[in-house]
């Protein structure tokens, strides 16, 4: 490993309070450690300084970086599965090789929740139905974002988010039978 030249120096004694806290915030949201993720984006930071420099605007490039390897350890998180679970010779595990969907019928029964789910959420009232369709993208936008597109404070998504959810609670507890005392159903 070669030492830093002074400017690229400069520039990691500059940002490390910042790489600290950005991956901190961050960390909570991508089930990360937060100094699993401040090393990798350290890493990206060096990187970049061997090949092209101290990035221009080194502190909006580290908070993008920040969220980009959240980002990606969100959805590597999301395809890990636990070790003996791809083999399983149970024949109502949904994970069996011989029927890796579950069967037709599973197939079914989760689509009709998803477009009872989606039905359920155009029906809320207010911003409610972008925020929660925003909260439900593949793509899992930060908060930042989703503020961002809905053109309100950060600070106030969560409380809007906690109604949004309520009301989308209540919306469907009245749709979903609920079982009677001793788990049968009426």
């Amino acid at each position: 490993m070669t030492l830093l030249d002074d400017s690229a120096a400069d520039v990691v004694s500059a940002l490390r309070p910042l790489v600290s806290a950005e991956a901190t915030a961050e960390a909570l949201g991508a089930a990360m450690d937060a100094g699993d993720l401040e090393q990798a984006v350290w890493v990206r930071l060096f990187e970049q300084l061997d090949g092209d420099g101290p990035p221009p605007d080194a502190a909006r490039w580290v908070r993008s970086a920040v969220r980009a390897e959240a980002r990606r350890a969100r959805r590597t998180a999301a395809r890990e599965r636990p070790y003996g679970t791809e083999f399983s010779a149970d024949p109502a595990d949904p994970a069996d090789p011989a029927d890796p969907a579950g069967g037709p019928e599973r197939a079914a029964l989760r689509a009709e929740r998803r477009r009872t789910l989606r039905a359920a959420v155009a029906r809320t009232p207010g911003n409610c139905p972008r925020l929660l369709t925003a909260m439900l993208s593949p793509e899992d936008p930060t908060y930042r974002e989703i503020a961002g597109e809905l053109g309100i404070s950060q600070g106030s998504l969560g409380p809007m988010r906690s109604r949004c959810l309520g009301c989308l609670r209540r919306m469907l507890t009245t749709e979903v039978a609920a079982p009677e005392h001793g788990g049968k159903e009426r």
